[in-house]
């Protein structure tokens, strides 16, 4: 793996940590995952199986270490892996069509949507809710899937912009033809 993919996956990470700490939950002791967001940005700008691997082990002890949920850190274990495969598996269907703005936004979407439905599964199978799953599902991942889609349809082109004019692209795309 290329020093420099590592690199910018961490800060991916870490800018994906900090969001998730910051933001309060908002309902029943969820919040929205912006740590979402910064994986899938990583996936798609990094496309590997060992990223994606690294990506949603990372992003799953993170989210759980940082979570408001009550017993949500296995949770998170089960759902942030999970749901970076599933995305990377979409990604790689539709890759030119996620490569552009929109679709990567609709993706996003569509990952934040999965990853809610992993992690409540998960969590009432382990835990517990502390409230009904429909209404879990309509209070949080559903406002979350707006917002990641959102976050993703801004972040995606300043990041993009910023590796175009760097040496990080050409680093991975040399990795991956190696």
């Amino acid at each position: 793996m290329n020093t420099k993919t590592l690199v910018s996956l961490s800060l991916l990470v870490g800018i994906g940590a900090v969001l998730h700490t910051v933001i309060p939950g908002i309902f029943l002791g969820m919040k929205p995952d912006m740590m979402l967001t910064m994986m899938f940005l990583g996936i798609i700008l990094f496309p590997a199986k060992k990223n994606v691997l690294l990506l949603g082990l990372l992003t799953g002890v993170i989210s759980g270490l940082t979570t408001q949920f009550p017993g949500g850190f296995l949770p998170n274990l089960i759902d942030k892996p999970v749901t970076a495969f599933v995305f990377y598996g979409l990604f790689l269907a539709t890759k030119k069509i996620t490569r552009s703005l929109l679709g990567a936004s609709v993706l996003t979407a569509i990952g934040t949507l999965v990853s809610g439905s992993i992690f409540l599964i998960s969590a009432y199978v382990i835990v517990g809710l502390p409230g009904a799953f429909f209404a879990l599902f309509a209070a949080v991942v559903l406002p979350a899937t707006l917002v990641n889609a959102g976050a993703m349809f801004v972040v995606y082109p300043i990041i993009n912009g910023i590796l175009k004019r760097s040496t990080i692209r050409e680093a991975v795309t040399t990795e991956q033809l190696s």
